[in-house]
């Protein structure tokens, strides 16, 4: 039966009670959490993709993407609250809704986290291009930092930012608490800096027509920001350490999308009300160009060479560029080197995420064993990480930011939709098991939050739609061909791997 291989939910608790985790968190710690895993990388990168979409009508978009994943969270929080090991939705997915499905959430989370990388290094790439021009002067081609479909070669501060933190996650070099608390203060310094600095002085007839390409674009443009919110499941993933979880993981969850959408909301009014405004760049004949085209990329230039500024979708460290035309230029800069200090951090928790799941499918035979190998000296998983870091590498070299962010949000709202259909499984088929976090309203925010993946999935453009059934298909392929026959669940071996004492950095390779 295809349906039937699960890997058993009670050896899974059996691991997670091993843990013997200490509740510290409460709902101030967990907020905290949750802001600083958020921004930091669509509202830097996207803010312009999301203009050239939707134009001021944006700011809506920005609510509908916070709400979809505000109920997807809080059916995250359940299962991570029950099954609080390696694996992420993937293991969810196995303990309840069988291996098959299973794989495929695995593999969709490729696209969240392999390509949400390549897209957070490419949106790098325009901040560290533009610091290098406005503070040393230095004027790198724009044929090497665009892509083809831009009119470029590649993209090379992508590529050497990828691998960068490639080697970085080889050698075992991650950020320390202390680093990445500083980091997150640096973003929201920046963020509020951004804020105060233009809201004082934005223009209100820049918001009219507030939505030029109507109720499709802004669906649109949450469909590619709902990419600004990816990092809140780090608020549910702390469930087993919260004090009180049934109180505080809601709490946690939604006054951090509750304020990260504030934030987001007030950037973007912002950004429409400068001199700049926000409306769409259409050809000479009115036409509305694709973001992230050669089309618009030359009409872009031409604009420039005419003498215009360049309009807000055109720009590539589009929050900076916005304070530079209010005439704050060397804040404008210190806005671009925040992003500029800030972006890597997160390219790098993608990347990690990504081998971390690759490492937990090939403890589960699903994947070969080698990717589980483990270096020798530096105790990290070696094979995993250079393997993600080329398909990272190359995704970043040739692809523009906004259609890597779009591939990306298809694969996480499959996993999202996928964790809620478990939700509501589990409630049906085992209804009396412990469950520290409950998702109240279930059979109220389940289908809110299935409706509402389906709904920001169907918004996106087209080749992103049908990325998601070719990639599974090709994973289908894969599983069909080579994981089914080697799965240890199928082979009867239901020992749970995926201890946190099996972790890469202390595990030995499978014999």
């Amino acid at each position: 039966m295809i349906f039937g291989r699960v890997k058993p939910l009670d050896a899974i608790l059996a691991t997670a009670e091993k843990r013997g985790l200490e509740r510290t968190l409460g709902a101030f710690q967990l907020t905290m959490l949750g802001i600083g895993a958020v921004i930091g990388t669509g509202i830097f990168v996207l803010t312009s993709e999301a203009a050239q979409k939707a134009g001021p009508g944006m700011m809506i978009s920005f609510v509908i993407a916070g709400f979809v994943c505000a109920v997807a969270a809080l059916c995250y929080s359940e299962l991570a609250s029950m099954v609080p090991v390696a694996g992420s939705a993937y293991t969810y997915t196995y303990a309840v809704m069988g291996e098959l499905l299973a794989w495929m959430v695995g593999w969709a989370l490729i696209l969240e986290y392999a390509v949400g990388a390549s897209a957070v290094a490419v949106g790098w790439s325009g901040y560290v291009v533009g610091q290098l021009r406005n503070l040393l002067g230095i004027d790198i081609p724009m044929e090497w930092v665009n892509g083809p479909s831009a009119g470029g070669y590649v993209n090379l501060p992508a590529m050497i930012i990828t691998v960068l933190v490639t080697w970085l996650l080889v050698v075992g070099t991650t950020e320390s608490a202390r680093v990445n608390a500083v980091l997150v203060a640096i973003k929201v310094a920046a963020l509020t800096l951004f804020i105060v600095l233009s809201i004082p002085m934005m223009n209100v007839e820049n918001f009219q027509p507030f939505m030029p390409t109507g109720m499709v674009g802004v669906a649109g443009a949450a469909a590619s920001i709902f990419f600004a919110y990816v990092g809140f499941d780090a608020v549910s993933t702390a469930a087993e350490e919260t004090k009180n979880p049934q109180r505080n993981v809601p709490i946690g969850l939604i006054a951090s999308l509750l304020f990260c959408t504030i934030f987001y909301i007030l950037v973007s009014a912002g950004a429409i009300g400068s001199p700049l405004g926000a409306q769409p760049v259409r050809d000479a004949a009115g036409t509305l160009l694709a973001p992230g085209s050669s089309e618009i990329a030359a009409r872009c230039q031409a604009l420039v060479a005419g003498g215009a500024l360049e309009p807000l979708p055109c720009s590539r460290e589009a929050l900076a560029h916005v304070l530079r035309t209010f005439g704050w230029v060397k804040i404008g800069n210190l806005i671009g080197l925040a992003a500029t200090l800030a972006l890597p951090s997160v390219v790098l928790m993608m990347m990690f995420g990504q081998t971390r799941v690759f490492f937990t499918m090939a403890r589960d035979g699903l994947l070969p064993d080698k990717l589980a190998s483990v270096h020798p000296r530096y105790k990290t998983p070696h094979v995993v990480t250079v393997v993600t870091g080329i398909a990272a590498t190359i995704a970043a070299a040739f692809l523009p930011v906004g259609k890597l962010a779009d591939y990306s949000n298809s694969g996480t709202l499959f996993a999202f939709f996928m964790v809620a259909i478990s939700v509501l499984v589990l409630r049906k088929v085992d209804p009396t098991r412990h469950r520290p976090f409950r998702t109240p309203a279930i059979w109220i925010v389940a289908p809110l939050a299935i409706v509402g993946c389906l709904y920001l999935y169907f918004s996106l453009p087209l080749i992103a739609i049908l990325v998601l059934p070719v990639w599974g298909a090709l994973g289908l392929l894969i599983y069909f061909g080579y994981s089914r026959r080697r799965s240890y669940v199928g082979r009867g071996i239901i020992d749970v791997v995926d201890d946190p004492a099996m972790q890469p950095e202390i595990a030995k390779p499978l014999d």
